[in-house]
């Protein structure tokens, strides 16, 4: 069964991947950004032989239940990343109980996503990557892409995105809410939750020397130095840097008036109930 890392995007999703990755997959080697086995779910390989147009957001929605039951026959416990909001269409859920085992929900101030938001999509200006954030409608990946991971996905507005994965009504599943801020500011404490998480709904064990080992190869600054020096595959299109400012993104030194007033109206209760405001 799956344990899902949810999370809007550039909100930490990658840092708590590759963290996780660290100890469950390569817990004995060097953090490689490009070689990550902790997959993201969808990718067009999880629809093959189930349908031959994913393209069609109609088709992934019917049968994003069908390609998870596929990646469960094995029985095993895996992790997936995902940017889906936990969408629900008449009788069709992003996923079920069936799938399902646990979610690590990844959160982030929306006064710092705008910026990440902003580089990662080659946004001219913050009342742009803004319009992102509060398109309900919104869909990201492209029609007919050759990547794998590049693909339709339907992750709506911040604000529905959050409270989609927060009020899982349709689901019994284990939950944990994680905050980046959080992350940053006591990693050890914060990771610690999610390992023992992982170990209350599984069979898996973590050891603290290699949580302490995992959180150090996973320093932001090691990961930026990595995408420095050999790229990172699953980085921007328009060649910006994935690894971007990281704890350096400091809404306060980077927002103008205006475009801070209106991410606290728009997203205004959301905020207070993470304690943003």
């Amino acid at each position: 069964m799956i344990i899902w890392l949810a999370s809007y995007p550039k909100s930490g999703n990658t840092w708590v991947r590759l963290f996780l990755n660290s100890l469950v997959f390569a817990l004995d080697a060097t953090i490689d950004i490009n070689n990550i086995k902790l997959g993201q779910f969808p990718t067009r390989k999880h629809f093959q032989g189930i349908t031959d147009n994913i393209d069609d957001v109609k088709e992934f929605i019917h049968n994003c239940s069908h390609a998870q039951s596929k990646l469960n026959l094995d029985n095993k416990i895996k992790f997936f990343k995902t940017h889906n909001a936990f969408w629900k269409i008449g009788k069709h859920r992003f996923t079920n109980d069936e799938n399902t085992k646990g979610i690590i929900h990844i959160v982030r101030d929306p006064r710092n996503v705008i910026t990440s938001i902003k580089n990662h999509y080659g946004y001219k200006s913050y009342e742009e990557a803004l319009n992102f954030m509060k398109d309900k409608n919104k869909i990201i990946g492209v029609k007919g892409s050759t990547k794998e991971e590049d693909l339709p996905t339907p992750i709506s507005s911040w604000k529905l995105h959050y409270n989609s994965w927060k009020n899982l009504v349709d689901l019994k599943s284990q939950y944990i809410l994680v905050k980046y801020e959080d992350l940053l500011n006591n990693p050890f404490s914060e990771f610690t939750k999610v390992t023992k998480f992982v170990e209350n709904i599984s069979e898996i064990k973590f050891k603290e020397k290699n949580i302490l080992k995992s959180i150090e190869d996973t320093k932001f600054e090691n990961l930026q130095k990595q995408e420095e020096k050999v790229g990172f595959k699953e980085g921007p299109k328009n060649n910006n840097k994935f690894f971007y400012l990281g704890p350096k993104n400091d809404w306060k030194g980077l927002l103008d008036k205006n475009i801070k007033d209106e991410i606290e109206i728009s997203f205004k209760n959301e905020m207070q109930d993470l304690g943003y405001l």
